[in-house]
């Protein structure tokens, strides 16, 4: 057994270590067991690639390479599932968005794999000591598919990266940094098999490298608690630009100089995959240096303090986060956004927020940078410790140092905000006023190198918690406004129906209250039925408009003559009893409007001037055409109105000064005019009567 299949056995057995452990000491989820199948599978390839290493003839070895590609075509769904989920507290919406690329990485290369496994390859040929097989077209269409779902997995990756932060970062970063570098790895191999359409049994020296690598760096990973359990939130918008790209572009770009510089000048080639390696592992671990959060807090005080720096750039900072929090239009995403900025400008590992719910008497877990919802669920504080904490922040509203206080208030906060590291400085809890409201708590610890909060970052926390609460007060009364706007809508939508059946009902009482007095009279009792007969052919009218009642007021305008739809209006009303109504219908030209809407105006101005009036009371109907406007003046002689009511309630839906009104029909008599292109005047003062005055456009002829 040579070198390079002992190699292979070892990275097939820590692969099925790493598996079993997973598998034994984790919980069972989609996201443990697509990746317990991915590196199983990568196991099985390294145990194939091991035997095909050890064949006895050049057939056997094909053979054997021939079910390593089989096994390879499983690695890209499996991957890519695994990257997508990976944790993600919204890994199914991100499935559904790509479940049509997920069915084609499951069916796609597998089908190649099985149908066109004797394709694979056309001839097996020996080049300098090392056997090379010749791709068949199955085979570079396989390794393209390859390339490409491995690009995929790595932006996958760093997009979960980005979208974390404080110690959910800390927890996957080892996790991430090794999958990154297997497949980064796996792309430059299968970039040479594409550009020569063949592959090189000695690069499969630099993949089983890659894999220790990756193992050593997933291993490292698990010893981290909770790095599958997490709750990461990425944007569901696509990537613009990629750190994994250059990484693995910079990557390529080294190794394949590298490699042809080694063609060129015909030195070195044996230990090239060594080479290759030391290529690797500086790259790994330049990427470990830029990821270290550490790293990045020693390089920060570094330049403040050799170059003079403020401890912070409060311009900066303060554009940051408005920046980050100004287009949250929701508690839940104003939350992830403020506690992502905290950690950022804090350098705190470990951030939470949790909401005073309305009846404070408990808190609502937010957002985290290292509690899962059902972790937090657990913390949660009993009701008479969230008094407590509510009223010992009522009466401080300063950001306090939870762990230099032995008090009931501060005992409750260690409990939501358990240590994650024994050194990471002090916790800090600051409370988010608005009004002199609490509306929630933000705490803050796991400082990167253990460092304390200083009076300056009390300083800035506590300008920071105000202006998240103002956030979250301004997201309630938002919320309260669309309800009451939706809530208004539905007012105005109803107010049209509800006062026409009253039109409807007045109509009726009129007829009625003449019944008495000419029930005798055929003609009126002709009349009467006709008139009952229109007032059910209105309700049954009314009744078929609901099924349009999300549509806006629609009007079909026509020529037609102002007088004739006043005579209209007032049909039935001279014989009433009570009324001393006088018309004064002047030369109109005839003006541009709906008919049927107009008439409902018309009523409704001339039942309330009706109604405003005493028995010895006057109504008077005046119509006139006054520069280029048809206009219907109503005036009546009796209680009139305030100019208070006249600025504020009189076209408000639901506002009446009539005992028996609903406040409806000015509303909609408004709306109806307007919608015409005319407006309402209107002249009142109390005890005194009012005038109203109605200007339609006149009909133009074209």
């Amino acid at each position: 057994m040579n070198t390079d299949t002992m190699f292979a056995f070892a990275n097939a057995l820590f692969c099925g270590a790493l598996a079993f452990s997973v598998l034994r000491n984790e919980k069972r989820s989609v996201v443990h067991l697509a990746f317990v199948i991915g590196v199983v599978v990568l196991a099985v390839e390294s145990v194939l690639n091991g035997l095909a290493k050890e064949a006895g003839s050049v057939e056997e070895m094909a053979e054997w390479q021939r079910w390593q590609m089989l096994v390879l075509s499983l690695l890209p769904g499996i991957w890519i599932f695994f990257s997508l989920s990976y944790g993600r507290g919204n890994y199914r919406e991100f499935l559904k968005r790509w479940q049509g690329l997920l069915m084609l990485a499951f069916l796609i290369p597998p089908g190649l794999g099985i149908f066109f496994k004797e394709q694979l390859f056309r001839q097996a040929t020996q080049v300098a000591g090392h056997w090379v097989l010749d791709l068949g077209l199955p085979g570079v269409i396989l390794n393209l598919i390859f390339l490409l779902a491995m690009v995929f997995v790595l932006m996958n990756l760093e997009w979960t990266y980005r979208a974390s932060v404080g110690t959910m970062r800390w927890r996957i970063k080892f996790m991430v940094l090794g999958l990154m570098v297997l497949f980064a790895t796996r792309c430059y191999t299968s970039i040479q098999a594409l550009l020569f359409q063949r592959i090189d049994l000695q690069l499969q020296r630099v993949d089983a490298v890659a894999l220790l690598v990756a193992c050593v760096l997933i291993l490292r990973a698990l010893f981290r608690a909770g790095h599958f359990d997490l709750d990461v939130y990425p944007s569901a918008s696509v990537l613009k630009s990629s750190l994994a790209a250059l990484l693995v572009g910079l990557y390529l770009l080294v190794i394949g100089v590298f490699a042809q510089a080694v063609k060129f000048f015909g030195i070195g080639g044996d230990s090239f995959p060594i080479k290759a390696l030391v290529v690797l592992a500086a790259l790994v671990s330049l990427t470990i240096l830029l990821l270290s959060e550490r790293v990045r807090l020693h390089g920060s005080r570094f330049i403040s303090r050799h170059f003079q720096r403020p401890l912070y750039d409060y311009r900066n900072v303060w554009r940051s986060f408005t920046e980050a929090t100004a287009s949250c239009v929701n508690q839940a995403e104003l939350c992830r956004a403020a506690v992502k900025s905290a950690t950022d400008i804090f350098q705190s590992l470990s951030v939470t927020i949790w909401l005073v719910d309305d009846r404070r008497e408990n808190l609502v877990f937010a957002a985290s940078t290292f509690l899962s919802e059902a972790k937090a669920e657990g913390l949660r504080p009993e009701k008479t410790a969230v008094a407590g904490l509510i009223q010992f922040f009522q009466a401080h509203h300063e950001p306090a140092d939870i762990d230099s206080s032995n008090e009931p208030w501060a005992e409750t906060l260690r409990q939501c905000h358990p240590d994650e590291f024994r050194k990471g400085g002090s916790r800090v809890c600051v409370p988010m006023i608005a009004s002199d409201e609490i509306l929630g708590f933000m705490v803050l610890g796991d400082r990167v190198g253990g460092v304390s909060f200083t009076w300056q970052d009390f300083d800035l926390l506590k300008c920071i918690g105000d202006q998240i609460a103002a956030g979250l007060l301004n997201t309630r009364l938002s919320q309260k406004l669309m309800h009451a706007k939706e809530f208004e809508a539905f007012q105005t939508m109803s107010a049209f129906f509800v006062h026409d059946l009253k039109n409807t009902a007045n109509t009726l009482n009129l007829m009625l209250q003449n019944l008495p007095v000419h029930f005798d009279d055929p003609a009126f009792r002709a009349d009467a039925l006709r008139g009952v007969a229109k007032t059910v052919a209105h309700i049954n009218h009314l009744i078929g408009r609901l099924g349009s009642i999300r549509q806006a007021l629609q009007i079909k305008p026509v020529p037609a003559d102002l007088n004739e739809l006043v005579i209209k209006a007032l049909a039935g009303w001279e014989e009433n009893a009570g009324i001393n109504l006088v018309k004064e219908l002047g030369p109109v030209p005839k003006v541009f409007c709906d008919p049927e809407q107009i008439v409902k105006v018309a009523i409704n101005l001339i039942f309330n001037a009706r109604e405003a009036v005493t028995r010895e009371g006057q109504v008077q109907l005046q119509t006139a055409q006054v520069n280029g406007w048809g206009v219907l003046t109503v005036t009546d002689t009796g209680c009139g109105m305030t100019p208070e009511f006249m600025n504020r309630s009189l076209f408000r839906p639901f506002q009446t000064t009539k005992k028996n009104g609903l406040g409806i029909g000015m509303f909609q008599s408004k709306m109806i005019v307007e919608a015409h292109q005319g407006r309402i005047e209107v002249e009142s003062e109390a005890g005194k009567g009012t005038t109203f005055r109605l200007f339609l456009p006149l009909h133009t002829q074209s």
